[in-house]
C-alpha cells in the first residue's frame, strides 16, 4: 500500500545544478568502463590472464550492473532515493579501491562484480530523480541535457585512461574512479528527499513491484524495444580497443582518440533531438535513428575493415542516432508508469545494460577479425527494433504524451 508522505523539501541546489548532478551519476557506466578499455591489452600481460578472461572484468561488470539496478530501484520506492544513492555511492568507493589494489585477474573479477552492483544505485536513482523532479516536455529537455553532459564521460575517459597509463600502471584508474565516486557521494549529500508516497508493503512485495510494472503491456513492450537497440553501442565498447590496437595496430593514446572522435556525436545527439522534436514527432524520429544503425551497419561491414578512419566514420551514424533516440524512449517509457517509479528506473537501466551485454558476449567468441560481427549486430539491431517499433508504436496500450512542438503552443 502507498500512502502520502510530507512534501519533499526544496533542493538546495538549482535545477541546473541537480540537471549536473544527474548527469554526474548518470555517466557512471561509462566511466566504469571506458577509462580502462585503453588498458584492457596491458592488463592481458600484466595479469598474466587470456584476452577472453580480462574481457570479463568488462562484461560481468554489466551484466551485475543490471543485476544491482532491480535491486535499488524498488528499495529507494520504499526507503528514498537519498539512502539508497548515498549507501550505493560508498560501496562504489571501497570496490574501486579493492580493484586497485588486487592482485590477480580473479580478484579484479570480483571487485568488478561489487563494482558493479554497488556502481547500479548511480544511475537508477538518477533516472528515478529526473520523473520525481521534472514533468513533461522540461522532463524530456532535463533528458537531453543530463545525457549530453554524461556522455562527455565516453570521450574523456579513454583520454585520460591513456594518459593515466603514461605516468601509472593501470591500477592508477581505478584510483581514480574511486575518487570519482567520493566526489559523486560528497555532492549527494546536498539532494533533500524527493519520494512523496512511500511504499509500505513488505521487503517480498517491494521487489515483487518490478514484476507488476513488467505486466503494463506499454512499458514491457517499448522496454525490448528500445533495450535491444543498445547492443551495437556495448559491442562496439567490447570490441574498441581490440580492433584499433589490435587489428589496426594503433597506439593506445591513438585509439583514444578515435573513440573520442566517434564518442563527440554522442554529446550533441541530444541537441539534434531537441531541434528535431521542434518539427517533427517523436514516432518519427525513432524510426530515422533505428533507420541508421541499420546504415551503419552495412557501412561496418563492407568498408569499415579498411582503414581506422572509415571505421570511425561508418560507426557515427549509429552513435549519434542512437543518442539523438534515447531522451524520447526514455520519456516514453516513464511516461508509461505512474507510481512504482523507482521499480520502473531499474527495469529501464538493467535493460539496457542486460541486452548490451549480450552484445559485448557476442564480441567475444573468438572471431579472427572482430569488424564483421560488430557490423552484422548493428545492422540486425537496427533493422529488428525499427520494425518491432513501428508495429508497437500504433498500439492503444502504448501512451504517447503530447509533442514539444504541442506543448510549446498549448
Amino acid at each position: 500500500m502507498v500512502t502520502p508522505e510530507q512534501a519533499p523539501r526544496p533542493q538546495r541546489l538549482s535545477d541546473g545544478g541537480v540537471l549536473a548532478l544527474l548527469a554526474l551519476l548518470s555517466a557512471f557506466v561509462p566511466l566504469s568502463t571506458d577509462m580502462y578499455l585503453p588498458a584492457l591489452p596491458i592488463m592481458t600481460k600484466t595479469l598474466h590472464a587470456p584476452a577472453s578472461l580480462v574481457n570479463l572484468t568488462l562484461v560481468l561488470f554489466f551484466v551485475f550492473y543490471s543485476l544491482g539496478t532491480l535491486i535499488w530501484g524498488p528499495l529507494s520506492d520504499k526507503y528514498g532515493r537519498k539512502p539508497i544513492l548515498l549507501g550505493g555511492l560508498a560501496g562504489y568507493v571501497l570496490a574501486s579501491a579493492y580493484c586497485a589494489c588486487t592482485g590477480n585477474v580473479y580478484g579484479l573479477i570480483a571487485g568488478r562484480i561489487v563494482q558493479a552492483i554497488a556502481g547500479g544505485a548511480a544511475p537508477a536513482m538518477a533516472t528515478a530523480l529526473v520523473k520525481d523532479l521534472f514533468t513533461g516536455h522540461k522532463r524530456e529537455r532535463g533528458l537531453a541535457f543530463i545525457q549530453s553532459m554524461s556522455m562527455i564521460a565516453p570521450i574523456v575517459a579513454p583520454l585520460i585512461g591513456a594518459v593515466l597509463l603514461k605516468v601509472t600502471v593501470w591500477r592508477g584508474i581505478f584510483w581514480t574512479l574511486s575518487g570519482t565516486g567520493t566526489l559523486a557521494l560528497l555532492l549527494s549529500l546536498t539532494l533533500s528527499e524527493t519520494v512523496v508516497q512511500r511504499y509500505r508493503g513488505t521487503l517480498g512485495q517491494t521487489m515483487a513491484q518490478l514484476g507488476a510494472v513488467l505486466r503494463n503491456p506499454g512499458f514491457s513492450t517499448l522496454l525490448l524495444v528500445f533495450s535491444l537497440a543498445t547492443m551495437p553501442l556495448y559491442a562496439y565498447l567490447a570490441a574498441s580497443s581490440f580492433i584499433y590496437e589490435g587489428e589496426f595496430k594503433l597506439s593506445e593514446l591513438s585509439y583514444s582518440f578515435y573513440f573520442m572522435l566517434n564518442a563527440s556525436c554522442a554529446v550533441i545527439a541530444p541537441f539534434c533531438f531537441l531541434a528535431l522534436s521542434r518539427r517533427t514527432g517523436r514516432a518519427k524520429i525513432i524510426t530515422l535513428c533505428y533507420a541508421a544503425i541499420a546504415l551503419s551497419g552495412v557501412l561496418i561491414c563492407t568498408v569499415g575493415h579498411l582503414q581506422p578512419w572509415l571505421l570511425a566514420l561508418s560507426i557515427m551514424p549509429a552513435t549519434l542516432m542512437m543518442g539523438v533516440m534515447r531522451p524520447p524512449s526514455t520519456h516514453l517509457l516513464l511516461e508509461q508508469e505512474k507510481t512504482a517509479v523507482g521499480s520502473a528506473s531499474s527495469l529501464i537501466n538493467c535493460a539496457a545494460s542486460l541486452f548490451g551485454s549480450v552484445g559485448m558476449l557476442l564480441m567475444s567468441l573468438g572471431w579472427r577479425s572482430i569488424i564483421l560481427p560488430l557490423g552484422l549486430v548493428h545492422l540486425l539491431a537496427g533493422a529488428c527494433c525499427g520494425l518491432l517499433w513501428l508495429k508497437l508504436a500504433r498500439q492503444p496500450f502504448v501512451l504517447h504524451p503530447p509533442e514539444a512542438f504541442q506543448a510549446e503552443t498549448a
